[in-house]
């Protein structure tokens, strides 16, 4: 039985009710449920469901509880957007005025599930028959069968005229982990898959080349891209926005056209950082922003003043660390750092603030001292621009019990190994050195 047979018969009665029985389970009672379930059930049915469920349990920390009810593949857990972020991206596109979308590369249909939840009519198009057997399951599964409509088919022979938007998300895996992932579930294994990330956007499946020149037959189109593509391979006609999530960066689009709608419009050459959940954006184009004083084409750099701003990583992605030092009057503190500095406290949603108690030449045993006179027993390690180790320096502290905790930056200032010490702004202790 192949893996599309043995998908199917995780959708009939037997193997609905088989699911069901697994929603809950534990993975640590994993060998006693299938010897449980194979007295009454096909061993293959068996493997297939219980490989489901793993998925599913692996999938909840991107789909919430929609996972309980969808169907995965192991390469459509590891590569499927984030909910959060998917239904940002439908919101702007809805934005903009689209009502009908080719998603090209949909995979298992994450990606269509929130444009279809945003009122947006959309063909999915993936080349891989399990992974449009998943899509058309999880369409069914969540009441959206009637915006989507899945396609097998090779996206570059897809015609999309007629369509407000294009969306691709290009495969950014090698074939090795392609083919490994194609052997292990399919739906019976649930494992991960080996190989590496592609970082060469020409090595993306179809190529980045082929993806913009398909944007630019539309009248709207976003491509997801790795975050830490070179900026030098962006297309200048487009804006690309950065995208994290409570802090962690989680994808690049490049978004062309501009659309009927009015937020927020994409910006030819335009580089953004967008936070999630709260959805703050900041837009940096080396014009005049109407919403901030416009940057320089650096930063200045100066002295560690009595706060340090750690920018948030999709501001530092996108390059716009100059565009937050000058929104609150801030310095770097190293021409080649990311760390902002300045005098006073000043409110940003782009960059975290840290009080700062202390500056000092790095120096192990003179820091071990320090916090030990301190009764400091807790302490966050965060590096910047140093060699070392945070764990490795955590063992040579050989942190006490004491209750007071502390916040280490490794980093260099105008060029010298230093150390930082302070604590989150939000803690009620004021700076001053």
């Amino acid at each position: 039985m192949n893996d599309l047979d043995t998908f199917a018969r995780l959708l009939t009665p037997e193997g609905q009710a088989l699911l069901t029985e697994l929603r809950d389970y534990d993975p640590s009672d994993e060998l006693a449920a299938a010897t449980r379930l194979r007295r009454e059930h096909p061993a293959g049915l068996v493997s297939a469901a219980l490989g489901q469920a793993r998925l599913r349990q692996r999938a909840a920390a991107k789909f919430g509880a929609d996972a309980g009810r969808m169907y995965f593949t192991p390469n459509g857990v590891e590569q499927s957007t984030r909910a959060t972020v998917a239904e940002h991206r439908a919101r702007r596109l809805a934005g903009l005025g689209v009502r009908t979308l080719a998603d090209l590369c949909c995979g298992i249909g994450g990606d269509a599930i929130a444009l279809a939840r945003a009122g947006i009519r959309v063909l999915a198009v993936d080349r891989d028959p399990l992974a449009c057997a998943a899509a058309r399951a999880n369409a069914e599964a969540l009441g959206l069968a009637e915006l989507i409509e899945v396609r097998c088919a090779d996206v570059t022979e897809v015609d999309t005229a007629g369509y407000d938007a294009v969306f691709v998300d290009p495969a950014r895996r090698s074939k090795a982990r392609e083919k490994g992932a194609a052997r292990s579930a399919s739906v019976r294994g649930g494992g991960r898959a080996t190989g590496g990330r592609i970082f060469d956007p020409e090595a993306y499946s179809p190529p980045l080349s082929w993806a913009v020149e398909a944007a630019r037959q539309a009248p709207v189109a976003a491509l997801k891209i790795a975050p830490g593509v070179p900026h030098e391979a962006l297309p200048e006609d487009a804006e690309t926005e950065w995208i994290s999530d409570r802090g962690d960066v989680k994808e690049a689009v490049v978004w062309f056209g501009t659309g009927e709608g009015g937020v927020p419009r994409p910006v030819a050459g335009g580089r953004r950082a967008t936070l999630l959940p709260a959805g703050d954006s900041l837009l940096g184009t080396g014009l005049p922003d109407p919403s901030a004083a416009p940057a320089e084409e650096a930063a200045p750099v100066g002295p560690v003043g009595d706060w340090l701003y750690e920018p948030d990583g999709a501001v530092i992605r996108a390059h716009l660390v100059a565009d937050v030092a000058a929104r609150i009057d801030g310095r770097l503190i190293d021409p080649t750092i990311a760390y902002i500095t300045a005098d006073r406290l000043v409110g940003t949603p782009y960059a975290t603030a840290y009080a700062i108690t202390d500056v000092l030449p790095f120096h192990v045993k003179r820091l071990k001292a320090l916090l030990r006179e301190r009764g400091v027993g807790i302490a966050v390690i965060k590096k910047r621009g140093s060699a070392v180790e945070p764990e490795e320096l955590r063992k040579k502290l050989k942190l006490g019990g004491g209750r007071r905790s502390c916040t280490i930056f490794l980093t260099r200032v105008a060029g010298a190994p230093t150390m930082l010490l302070g604590h989150p702004a939000t803690d009620p202790v004021t700076p001053g050195r």
